[in-house]
């Protein structure tokens, strides 16, 4: 008569050994597999002044270029401004217009005449007044006139050759750096992108008030993308920076190659976002890791990921 009884207990032992086998072997194959999730470091563009948001050139989700024209504000007052001070600098670097020396050569020429007139009559009055013919007074006045006109012939003069001369190197460094403070403030009512990157989010819209140092627009450069993973304390010293993994994620067409480039110092528990029922109450270290720009496209912010260390 066959044992029953002893080869359903040798069946249970053998199926227990197997069973162990196999979760020791999916313990192994996993060694190196952790949780975890993208994050982006965006961004935040703004400019020191204030005004109206005049054009947005970018849409959320388009892929820009180093370059790429972004937004502008209103700058009438500015453009005016730089106008003004360029004017003002090529005056004293060239001296007076054409028109301007015209004004002064007709003034002068005016003036000419009248001091020939207040000459002539000086003259006259000084033989009057030898022959009793004027009084002391009369002539006092003739006198003025003649000083008078002369004076302000001279002054024409002067003021006509220095028109035709350049400003001093005071005058005209001044005006250079009151045309550069001009630019400058124009050039802050328009601003580009620094480098490639995603239009994440636009957060003002054509014709708002964009107060100073409010932020238009937030971009996520590919260098800014990241996979935030989490191990168990008794691992964290296998780990090195630079080492590579990769990461695998829902619907991306291949896996991601990252490297580490950042191991947290300090414990702490696992985040509740990927926590499971096992692991909830476990101390673990963050450790981050970046592809490569070429990469980056594949993998959005909040998006879970496997992480796969290798050795």
């Amino acid at each position: 008569m066959v044992d029953i009884r002893h080869n359903s207990r040798s069946c249970k032992m053998a199926l227990a050994f197997l069973l162990a086998l196999s979760m020791l072997s999916c313990k192994d194959d996993d060694q190196g597999l952790f949780q975890g999730y993208i994050e982006g470091e965006y961004v935040y563009v703004a400019t020191s002044v204030t005004g109206r948001l005049d054009k947005l050139m970018v849409k959320r989700g388009q892929e820009i270029q180093a370059n790429a024209p972004l937004f502008s504000l209103e700058h009438e007052d500015e453009t005016a401004g730089v106008e003004q001070a360029k004017s003002q600098l090529k005056d004293l670097e060239t001296g007076k217009r054409k028109e301007e020396l015209d004004i002064l050569r007709a003034e002068l020429k005016q003036a000419v005449t009248e001091e020939k007139l207040a000459s002539i009559q000086a003259a006259r009055d000084e033989r009057q007044y030898k022959f009793g013919g004027i009084s002391k007074s009369q002539l006092d006045v003739s006198r003025s006139t003649y000083a008078r006109d002369k004076a302000r012939t001279d002054e024409l003069r002067s003021q006509l050759e220095a028109g035709k001369l350049p400003g001093r190197e005071e005058q005209i460094r001044a005006a250079q750096a009151i045309l550069a403070q001009a630019e400058w403030r124009l050039s802050q009512k328009s601003v580009n992108a620094m480098q490639d990157a995603l239009v994440f989010d636009t957060l003002f819209v054509e014709g708002e008030w964009v107060p100073a140092g409010s932020p238009v627009v937030s971009l996520l450069p590919p260098g800014n993308v990241k996979v935030r993973f989490f191990v168990p304390e008794e691992m964290v010293g296998k780990l090195k920076m630079g080492q590579a993994a990769t990461i695998h994620c829902d619907g991306c067409a291949k896996e991601v190659a990252v490297q580490i480039t950042y191991i947290s110092p300090e414990p702490e528990f696992t985040p509740p976002v990927i926590y499971s029922n096992e692991a909830r109450s476990k101390l673990v270290f963050m450790v981050e890791a970046r592809p490569k720009p070429e990469d980056a496209a594949m993998l959005h912010p909040g998006q879970p990921v496997e992480v796969r260390v290798h050795e």
